[in-house]
This record gives C-alpha cells, structure tokens and sequence, in this order.
C-alpha cells in the first residue's frame, strides 16, 4: 500500500510537473506568435505608410511641374524632357522617373540626374507587366489601398526589389492631358536598398530585416514580393522578437526554484507517508490483537469465540465426539453497578472472568460476549460433563466477591446447547443456547438449563405474537389477572395492580412476559394498553376505595395522545380517576424529560395518581423524585431477593423507605415472599406491601373473594 501510494504521489507530481512546463511552453509560443503577427503588421503598415507618402509627394510633383503648359508647346518631347529635367532635385527620392503615355512610350524621364529614354523605361517591364505599356493590370498585386489617380506596388525582377509608383496625370486634381498624344502616366520607381531596410528597422524596431531569395521557414516574420509574371521569387524577411523566450530565460531560475521546493515537498510527503506506514502496521497488529481480545476481562471477545466455535465444530465433524456451548449471564450485575459504581462493575467483571478460567479444563474456550453475558465451549463434553461444570459454575459464581471493600453475591443462569444432538452449526446452537438461558431466567435464576424442544414454544410464540395478538385485542379474548396491594400491618387490601393475561388456545395460558416485549416491537403495545386499561376499569368499578394500578409502557406513555386517551377511558367507563393509579418506570421519562412533565402534570390535573415502579434500579431515579410529582415509589423486588436484615440491600431498602417518607410519598415494597421480609418492611415504616407472601396475581373473582374476607392473610403472615 506504501509502494502505490508512493508511485501515485510520483505520477501526480510528475503530471503536475509536465502540465506546468506544458502551460510554459504553450504561453511562450504564443507570445512569439502574437509578437510576430504584430511586427509583420507593423511591416506592412510601414511599407504602407512609405508608398503613401511616396506617392503623395510623386502626385505633388506632377501638379506643380507645369506639365500642362509644357504640352500646349510646339515641340511638347522636348519641353517635358526640360520640364523633368528641372524636377531632379525633387526626385532625389526615387530612383527614376518617366512621363509616359498609356501604350507605354516613354515621352521623358530621368534615372541618377541624367535624361533618360525609352530604353531605360523598358526596364521597368522587367519588373512589372502591369505599368502602362504592359500586358497587365495594377490592382491584384498593388500593397497600398486604392486611389483614384494612383498605383503603386513592391517589385522584383529577381536581383532588384523596387517600389514603383503610377499616376494617371488625367485624374489628379490639376489634369494633364494632351489630345494629340493621349492619356499621360507619371511613373517613378525607388530601389529597395540596404539603407532603405536599415532605416524602416530602426524606425520600428524591427531587428534583421533584408530580402532573400528562400521563402523562410515562418510565414509571420516574412513579406513575399512577386516578379513580373506574378510569381514569387524574392520576400522581404526580418528577425522576429521572442518575448516569451526573453520572459522563460528571465523566469527559469524561479521555475527551477518552484520544482525544486515541489521535489522536497514530495520527498518530505514520501518521508512522512513511510513514518506513517510502519505506524500504521504497528497500529494494525495492536488492532488485529485487541480485535480478538475483550480489553476489560482480557478473554476472548465475541469475533475470537465465534472463530473458536467454528474451529471446534469442524474439528467435531472430522474427529466426532460431541461439544457443549455455555451461555453464562449474570444475575443482579445492573444492581452492583449502580450501587457501587462502574469501576466496581468492572472489578466484579475481571473477578468473573478469574473464576471461569479456573473451572474449565485445558482445551476449552472461555469469552466474554457482551456486558454480563459470557460464553464457554466445551470439547468432548457428555450431557454428564456439562452437568459438572454448569454446576461448578454456579458454585464458583456464587460465591461473594470482594468488591470495593465489601463483599457481594450475585448468581448467574446458565444456558446449554450440544452438537449434534441439538444442531451442528454455529448460529443454531448459539440461539438454542440462548433459549435455554432464557428459560433458566424465567426459571427463578441462579440455575443451569439445557436446551429441549419444549423450550421452543417461546420462539413459536413470537412469531405467532402479531397476528395471534391482534386477532385477541379485536375478539377480547385475553384476561386481566390482579395482584394484592396490603397494608404495611398486612390484614387490609388497599389496591390491586391489573395483569394481562392471554389464555391462547392453543398454547394455553401466555404471561405477560412472553408477548409484551413482542408487542412494542410490532406496535401493538398501544392497544393494548387501552385494552387493559379499559378492561380494568371496567372490573374495578365494583371494588370501592380500592386503588387500581396500571403500568404504562413507555412506548404507550410517549403516544401523542396518550393523556387524551387515558382520560377518555376514564369517561367512558365512568370510573372515579382518584381511584386510578399510573405505574411509570423511568424508562417512561429519560427520553424526552420536558415532554413527560407535561404529561404528568395534565394526568395529575384529571385526578389521577402516579406512582414511580422499580425504584432504586435506575441511576438516576432521585432526580425524577425530586423534578416529577409523584405520589408513590415502589421499591424493586431485586433488593429484596437474597436480602440480610444486617446486609447491603437491607441498608439500601431502609434508606429507600426513608427518602419516600421525607419527600411526603406513599412507600411500596414489591417481591415480598417471607414473614421475615414483612416485619422488616412494617420496622423500617413501609407503606404498602406486595408479593407472594400474600398473594400472585389472581383474577378478578379471587380478588371479589379475598375481598369479602376479613384479614385474608392472617394464615401466610402467621407462618
């Protein structure tokens, strides 16, 4: 991956690098290229410019040399040679000059001072064909812009380049005209000689110009000039100026410079990118080695249990034999954590994770798959064998852990799943594990479960949950069970709390534990929440002065129009809402805390109660005390289970019971089993009482029984 990205960096700098000098080379020609095209414009322009001038001057000379009275003379040949003659001094420019007629006769001229004749006037043919006399015509090839009297053009005849002018004296201001000899032409020529260039470069700054005899090889620094038969045989040439060249010459170093400073930032990016790459490398294997490892408990994660447990089944399917898989969860972790803290959360954790290490023998694999949950494969393992070591399990798991300066006991469930005899691959057994360490919790805890077929009716059970449900909620064929709220003093009932209940006919009698967690997923939890709610007002209507608890799932409590619903069921069962009490956990109030006091206070406003369930299980159940109107807490069952009236949880539940009676609220233990647990309740100054020591749920006919008996849990509380 160094290497690419080095090359790629390279090419990248490399494609910058000739894009760059590509951008030079291309402004540099064109430079050139402009400054060319503007010195040939300027050649011309100056040629143009002379061959005006010439030919204003040459038409000047025509009008103030008397030709016309020369001509109305008895010998006019004579008279215009002396008239011509008299003009040599203002021909000084030109080289010669004729006055001739429209065939081409040369009636007088003058060549360096001198007379001259028709001979010298044939000459001139050699250059052009289009002077009169000739065979041609002057505007193809004329280089100055049309005149009405005038004609001038650049010649050659091969050795001598001239510029020849024209003017047709008939057509100047001053005509010259001669009716015996006809239509007269004033025409002077001028030699384009070194000199002459010399002078037009310094006067446009035009470097090297001269006439050649090779058509250059660039068409902008030259000026072809035709021969008397209209081909090209001599052009007029120069040295173009190079701008851009001057400007790359100046500007080199700098370029250099710039490439020089993009070499080394390439090199230091090259020298950073191999630092990084062997840091990279050193960071991957430290990767690759965490990847597999639980950081905490220093076991195996998940990813190395799941690589492990497939090794292991395809080393059972070479070799045969049979293996075990252990789903391990904690029992009663959540409340170490929030009693004592994370770190002695994470304490609890590593001692764990100590103990399995010890219980298991060489060759099997130990992990910790997630918070409390751990996982264990067992090779070559009899039904015996896992019975041996869930038991060792449970031995080592329950007994207490130092933690923080105290010691602590919490438990755990075990779940088992064999291969081949409950399934061969990963995901399976891993799932049926899973079931059974569901049925071990259900179970009462602190126990082993292996998987059997019968635990699969909580798996039929989900999948049957939506449209079963559904069909149940419509056809009212689910039931409504009450348990007994007593008095601290246990001889009164002071209120019940409603249960559902599905008598399924084919599964029999479904708790609620099993479709309720199934209903808020597939969204039928609102329903049937105003099902119960309905129901149980319905059936409470007949037991006066007894509170009717309902617990409020979270997902019911957030519904947009719960408190409308809530007083609408109310209204229409016609049931006195003082007598109607709301069980909200805090899962009720942590998503959307402002949202939730709303609610409360709207609720409270219709008369209704609230009371606050679970307390003491959530981090955070203090503050909704103290921000949230409630009337009642009741204290979690978990404190109660295991509990020591000298222990930890007897502590816990003591200050519990004295923070409702401080904040002015009615204080309820659930989980109560023992007399034991009674008179430490009714010492501490608890309220209100539930549990199995006086009653499960029963429905509402048990509840019309217990009712009519006086001090129906005497005989429990005598026990």
């Amino acid at each position: 991956m160094f290497a690419s990205t080095v090359a790629t960096l390279g090419c990248a700098f490399l494609l910058l690098m000739a894009a760059g000098a590509a951008v030079v080379v291309a402004i540099t020609r064109e430079s050139n290229r402009l400054e060319a095209q503007r010195q040939r414009e300027r050649i011309e322009a100056a040629f143009n410019n002379q061959i005006r001038a010439s030919e204003l001057r040459l038409e000047r000379l025509a009008i103030t040399g008397d030709f016309q009275e020369t001509l109305r003379g008895p010998a006019p040949r004579t008279a215009l040679q002396a008239a011509i003659t008299r003009l040599h001094g203002q021909l000084s420019d030109f080289d010669g000059a004729y006055i001739v007629t429209d065939t081409g006769t040369a009636l007088a001229g003058v060549e360096a001072n001198a007379p001259a004749g028709q001979t010298g006037y044939d000459g001139l043919r050699h250059f052009s064909d289009f002077i009169p006399g000739g065979n041609g015509r002057a505007g193809p090839i004329s280089l100055a812009s049309e005149h009405s009297a005038t004609w001038s053009s650049i010649a050659s005849n091969g050795s001598d380049t001239i510029l020849l002018m024209v003017i047709d004296l008939s057509r100047i201001a001053t005509p010259v005209f001669s009716s015996a000899i006809g239509p007269l032409s004033f025409v002077a020529y001028r030699r384009l000689s070194g000199g002459m260039l010399a002078e037009l470069a310094d006067g446009y700054r035009v470097a090297g110009m001269r006439l050649v005899d090779r058509e250059p090889a660039d068409p902008l620094s030259s000026l072809p000039i035709p021969a008397a038969d209209a081909s090209i045989g001599t052009w007029l040439t120069w040295t173009p100026a190079r701008p851009g060249d001057v400007m790359l010459e100046r500007f080199l170093w700098a370029l250099i410079a710039v490439g020089l400073l993009f070499s080394g930032i390439i090199v230091f990016a090259v020298q950073r990118l191999r630092a990084a790459a062997v840091q990279i490398v050193l960071r991957e294997q430290e990767i690759h080695r965490l990847a597999g490892q639980d950081e905490l408990s220093s076991l195996p994660n998940r990813r190395s249990f799941d690589l492990a447990f497939d090794q292991a089944l395809a080393t059972r399917d070479r070799s045969g034999g049979s293996l075990a898989v252990f789903l391990i969860d904690l029992d009663r972790f959540k409340a170490v954590n929030d009693t004592y803290g994370h770190n002695a959360g994470d304490d609890l954790i590593r001692q764990v994770a100590n103990r399995l290490l010890g219980v298991v023998k060489a060759g099997d694999t130990v992990a910790r798959l997630g918070g409390d949950e751990f996982g264990v494969i067992q090779a070559q393992a009899t039904a015996a064998d896992c019975a041996a070591l869930g038991e060792r399990i449970l031995k080592h798991l329950t007994t207490p852990f130092p933690v923080m300066g105290v010691e602590v006991t919490i438990g755990c469930s075990v779940g088992i799943a064999m291969a081949p005899q409950d399934g061969t691959d990963r995901e399976t057994l891993l799932r049926l594990a899973d079931t059974a360490l569901y049925e071990a919790k259900n179970s009462g805890r602190n126990r082993f479960s292996f998987f059997e077929q019968q635990m699969n009716r909580s798996l039929q059970v989900k999948r049957m949950v939506e449209d079963d449900l559904r069909n149940a909620i419509e056809r009212d064929e689910l039931t409504l069970h009450y348990q007994p709220q007593v008095s601290i003093d246990g001889a009164t009932i002071i209120g019940v709390e409603a249960l559902v209940r599905w008598p399924h006919p084919v599964h029999g009698m479904i708790p609620p534990s099993e479709f309720i967690q199934i209903a808020e997923e597939r969204g039928l939890i609102v329903p049937l929440s105003e099902w119960v709610l309905r129901r149980a007002c319905q059936e409470a209507k007949r037991w006066n002065g007894i509170r009717l608890a309902v617990n409020v799932s979270p997902i019911q409590f957030r519904h947009k129009d719960f408190v409308s619903n809530v007083i609408r069921i109310i209204e229409e069962t016609d049931f006195d809402p003082a007598q109607l009490e709301l069980e909200l956990t805090e899962g009720v109030l942590i998503e959307d805390a402002d949202a939730a006091e709303t609610a409360m206070m709207d609720i409270r406003a219709h008369g209704v109660g609230l009371a606050l369930d679970d307390f003491g299980t959530g981090y955070s159940s203090l503050i909704y005390l103290r921000r949230f109107a409630f009337d009642k807490i009741k204290i979690d069952r978990t404190f109660l289970e295991y509990m020591e009236e000298a222990g930890e949880s007897a502590i816990l539940v003591h200050s519990m019971a004295h923070l409702g009676r401080a904040l002015g609220l009615r204080v309820c233990a659930e989980g109560v089993e023992t007399p034991e647990q009674h008179r430490f309740l009714q010492a501490i100054g608890c309220h209100e009482l539930q549990g199995f020591l006086f009653s499960k749920a029963v429905p509402a006919a048990e509840i019309d029984r217990l009712l009519a008996v006086k001090n129906p849990f005497a005989e429990a509380l005598a026990a």
